[in-house]
């Protein structure tokens, strides 16, 4: 699977990375909250990131035209590492006078140079895995990425009692300086350089290959029908659903939560451990864990036990997993690599913008109908996708 270490050395910088921005915000929040008492403020962390990285796609395919793509990563990284420092240094001369707004703009900062970073990680995996090992290697870095999930927000909460916000960010530097040193070590790809081609038409340039490839079309279609159905997910709503529909305290909402990203840790090992089978019966896959997501949605929905909604939640994140994977396989070898990174980028725009939006609708709904209906409407979305999946089914074959 590995080239020279390359994809190693790819998945450890990464990871490394990610675990420094869960502690990081981790930290923030819990600052921000004890400033202010006021989870409002505290809410606000989501929305600037989500906000910063959705401009930062948008940006993206400018910086990769000037380029090797990795060096844009080990940039990116490299300038987070220092914009964290300032933070930190920020703190420390602030004292108890810190001000919110400017920790707000330190975080939109580290949230618009973070942007590029997921969509350029899934561009370089062709470059450096060989075809016929790439969803295994997909496997792995999913089951990496969603073990940090479930590991970091927790480990992170227990930190805080030991250390205070402001240790852990240190801490989260020197995390950050060891992922720029590895980043630093991969191998340039070759890029084909399009210093040409105006900075307004290379904003757009990722849609082109989408507007004209039917498997891109229909990859898009399905991502915005999942942003919207992955919106319900988000803590406000999920919150809303344990206490009022479940009628438990709000630790269930954890629970839950932490139950559906063990569920995706679940589905990337089984695509690891049965690639063969996967990549033989890609399409099936993303029919049928497309669908069989929608069903337990819905019984998500309808149901009023906590235990059973933990069950659900398992198997949402596995069977997620199940269709996610193999998707993510056939984009990335249908695609021309130099093309990857614009496609990306643009498939990126599209899931975060419809998720931002959707989280905003969904929890206006779930106010006016009632929250169940979200969830309703959430399994609806689903069955979409199941149904354009099927439907071309032998663009996936």
């Amino acid at each position: 699977m590995y080239k020279n270490c390359s994809f190693s050395l790819l998945l450890t910088g990464q990871s490394l990375a990610d675990i420094g921005d869960v502690l990081y915000i981790v930290s923030l929040i819990s600052i921000i909250y004890q400033k202010t008492n006021s989870a409002i403020a505290a809410a606000f962390v989501p929305f600037i990131i989500t906000s910063c990285m959705l401009v930062s796609s948008l940006l993206t395919p400018i910086l990769t035209s000037k380029g090797h793509i990795n060096r844009v990563l080990t940039i990116s990284q490299g300038f987070k590492t220092a914009v964290l420092v300032g933070l930190a240094c920020y703190l420390v001369w602030a004292g108890d006078q810190l001000a919110i707004i400017v920790i707000y703009l330190f975080m939109a900062i580290i949230a618009f140079l973070d942007g590029c970073a997921n969509p350029i990680r899934q561009s370089l995996l062709p470059f450096y895995v060989e075809d016929r090992d790439l969803l295994r290697a997909n496997s792995i870095v999913e089951t990496v990425i969603q073990s940090i999930q479930v590991g970091s927000w927790f480990v992170g909460s227990s930190l805080l009692l030991v250390f205070t916000p402001l240790q852990l960010i240190w801490y989260v530097v020197g995390l950050f300086f060891i992922a720029t040193l590895l980043l630093l070590k991969l191998p340039d790809v070759p890029i084909i350089q399009r210093t040409h081609i105006k900075k307004r038409l290379l904003m757009v340039e990722g849609w082109q290959p989408i507007r004209h490839t039917p498997l891109l079309k229909v990859a898009a279609r399905m991502d915005l029908l999942e942003s919207i159905a992955g919106a319900v997910w988000v803590a406000a709503i999920l919150l809303v659903f344990v206490e009022e529909a479940l009628q438990v305290s709000s630790q269930w909402w954890g629970y839950i939560n932490g139950i559906f990203f063990i569920g995706m840790i679940i589905g990337s090992t089984l695509c690891l451990k049965w690639a063969n089978f996967v990549e033989r019966k890609k399409a099936v896959l993303i029919t049928v864990g497309s669908l069989l997501s929608a069903i337990f949605t819905l019984f998500f929905a309808l149901n009023y036990l906590p235990l059973l909604a933990l069950l659900c939640s398992l198997l949402i994140g596995l069977c997620g997993q199940l269709k996610n994977i193999p998707q993510q396989t056939i984009i990335q070898t249908s695609v021309p690599k130099e093309k990857l990174p614009t496609v990306y980028t643009s498939l990126n725009v599209i899931t975060t913008g419809v998720f931002g939006l959707s989280s905003l609708a969904m929890g206006i709904l779930s106010e006016w109908y009632g929250v169940r209906i979200v969830f309703f409407l959430s399994a609806i979305m689903l069955l979409l996708v199941s149904f354009l999946a099927f439907k071309n089914r032998t663009l996936f074959g």
